[in-house]
């Protein structure tokens, strides 16, 4: 339970920031942002560039506020806070704490007893999802896979039995490898889509299998990437772990390498890779 509110304080205020176009900004981010007495910016630079497309002259005090100060930072806003004076937090694009700074700062301001508050708008996850064709009444949110293969490889495994569509985001560079990486992990027929430049004047979505996907990415792809994946279907086939561990051992006694037969019957049959891997090392005990 966090500590009980004293009377003066400032209100802490996440404002969704447009993912693409500036016209996409509510009039309470126009006002806020022209009303706050401090602002706490991931890219101060953009901040204005910002509040100069909307026509906002900013009165604040504006704080640089991201990745790499966050920690450090978030101990003086609090201060701001305590003090009475509002803090509007803005990220380069959509929703603060949302893969973004943020988070640190709430914990903080809620421990003080400060109230926090959101302005609603834009965000890059909800609308991927919209547009993805993939199903909406579930889904999770599953940020930037992991920059390492080794931990990569790890996540996207954890993740490869999940049922619901999942979102990701990542950089255009490392598109193509993580792409690759999911149709290891997830089958190469399992259906995603990749949305680019959401928002912006060179919007594209392209959908189809993490294998065709990931093919296509191959070229070089520009521009902010957001990645829907479908979930994994319901278990169908075999799902006792012997009876798995013995349809492996028939595709490599027709000469299908273990890890390739492996994958194929978790396919196959809607399991992990790792409970057919478990119930190969299983049954050769």
């Amino acid at each position: 339970m966090g500590a009980v509110m004293e009377a003066g304080t400032g209100t802490l205020r996440l404002a969704a920031a447009p993912i693409g176009r500036p016209e996409d900004a509510s009039a309470r981010l126009r006002a806020a942002l022209a009303e706050a007495p401090v602002i706490a910016a991931e890219d101060t630079r953009r901040l204005r560039r910002l509040a100069g497309d909307l026509g906002v002259e900013l009165a604040a005090r504006v704080v640089s506020y991201n990745d790499v100060n966050e920690r450090e930072r978030a101990a003086g806003l609090v201060e701001d806070l305590l003090a009475g004076r509002d803090v509007l937090v803005v990220t380069d694009a959509g929703m603060p704490g949302v893969s973004d700074p943020g988070y640190r700062l709430v914990r903080a301001a809620v421990a003080e007893g400060v109230p926090v508050t959101v302005l609603p708008g834009p965000s890059a996850v909800t609308t991927a999802l919209a547009v993805s064709g993939l199903p909406t009444d579930r889904f999770c949110f599953e940020g930037f896979p992991p920059r390492k293969p080794g931990e990569r490889a790890r996540r996207l495994e954890s993740l490869a039995g999940e049922p619901r569509t999942m979102v990701f985001f990542e950089s255009p560079r490392r598109l193509p490898v993580s792409l690759a990486a999911m149709a290891e992990a997830f089958g190469a027929d399992r259906p995603a889509a990749v949305c680019r430049e959401l928002t912006k004047t060179y919007e594209e979505v392209r959908r189809g299998t993490l294998g065709e996907l990931a093919a296509w990415a191959g070229d070089g792809v520009l521009g902010e990437i957001t990645v829907v994946v479908g979930g994994a279907p319901e278990p169908r086939g075999l799902t006792d772990p012997a009876d798995l561990a013995a349809a492996v051992a028939a595709r490599e006694a027709a000469g299908t390498p273990r890890k390739q037969a492996i994958a194929e019957v978790a396919r196959e049959n809607g399991a992990q890779k790792r409970l057919v891997y478990d119930a190969v090392v299983k049954a050769r005990k």
